[in-house]
């Protein structure tokens, strides 16, 4: 455990030198949150609750951006190979990677509810203990997503090029940006196949529905599932020096870990329930004087809303 500890410790100060981690981790994160509560939620405290979920998703999906490119940039510079000769296993190497990124995540997190209680008087953030399991369950997947990024490429300029095929479809698609309400149906449909629109809901029902472990078991296993399969691989594709050949089966080993989604797009695109509850949530966000500022959980009925999902789609309020 001490080795660990003090492996952990290096991997944070190295990361922590790496502006690409910063500028994901940190810098962005920030300005998208002061971009959706100043300027999209206009400071109304209604409104940023419904935005402080997909804000603190596109914080923990960042993380996966900085950790893919420290990892090459640690390959290619000869950093990895130094500890290739020290008593350190691959696993060892990949967990201390998610742990420091966790580490470097969360102060993120909790400054963005921070100043969404001092700047813009936010005085209800939900279910708290199910908002930091998912935090830490999405942190550690995306993180190990980033893993296999690294696995899979040799060069940054691969890394950033798969980096951003990744990375577009998971903000654009899964209500981080904009509400899926808001997206063409077609696209509402193939983000019930994404990780990060778990993610994105997960949080949102946790903090703008207050909903409690048992209501958001669902995203939180599926991303933990998510995670389990992708560290493995991680650990089978795990290259130390940028010598080292990628297996031909790489990249189907990667695509494999989807499974998990795959199996649970098809069982949502059947059933239909995210789509029907986020389109509550955004007519409720959208119109809070219908439920006394009180969001109303989903399943449940208001008078005022006798079928959000009829309401027309309008811009972002």
């Amino acid at each position: 455990m001490k080795h660990f500890l003090t492996l952990t410790a290096m991997r944070i100060r190295l990361t922590l030198r790496n502006k690409m981690f910063l500028f994901f981790s940190v810098i962005m994160p920030f300005g998208f949150f002061f971009l959706y509560a100043g300027v999209f939620a206009k400071g109304d405290p209604h409104i940023i609750r419904f935005f402080l979920g997909p804000v603190v998703s596109l914080a923990v999906m960042g993380s996966f951006w900085g950790l893919s490119a420290a990892l090459v940039t640690f390959r290619e510079q000869g950093i990895l190979r130094r500890f290739h000769v020290t008593p350190v296993t691959a696993a060892d190497m990949l967990a201390s990677s998610i742990v420091a990124n966790y580490v470097l995540t969360l102060p993120t997190v909790i400054i963005e509810l921070l100043l969404a209680r001092v700047l813009f008087h936010v005085t209800n953030f939900g279910n708290l203990i199910s908002f930091f399991l998912l935090v830490t369950v999405g942190v550690v997947a995306f993180a190990a997503m980033g893993l296999i990024v690294a696995s899979v490429t040799n060069t940054m300029q691969e890394t950033q090029v798969l980096n951003q095929l990744i990375w577009l479809p998971l903000i654009f698609l899964s209500g981080a940006t904009m509400p899926l309400p808001y997206l063409p149906h077609v696209a509402q449909k193939f983000a019930l196949f994404l990780p990060a629109t778990y993610l994105v809901w997960g949080l949102q029902s946790a903090t703008f529905f207050n909903q409690p472990v048992s209501s958001v078991w669902i995203e939180a296993v599926s991303l933990a599932c998510w995670a389990v399969l992708a560290f493995f691989v991680a650990a089978q594709l795990f290259r130390w020096e940028p010598e080292s050949k990628i297996p031909r089966n790489a990249k189907l080993w990667a695509a494999a870990t989807a499974l998990p989604f795959v199996l649970l797009g098809v069982w949502e695109n059947h059933q239909g329930t995210l789509l029907l509850q986020s389109q509550s949530a955004y007519f409720q966000a959208a119109h809070p004087e219908k439920y006394n500022e009180s969001p109303v959980k989903p399943g449940k009925t208001n008078s005022a809303d006798p079928n959000p999902t009829d309401q027309p789609n309008r811009g972002p309020f």
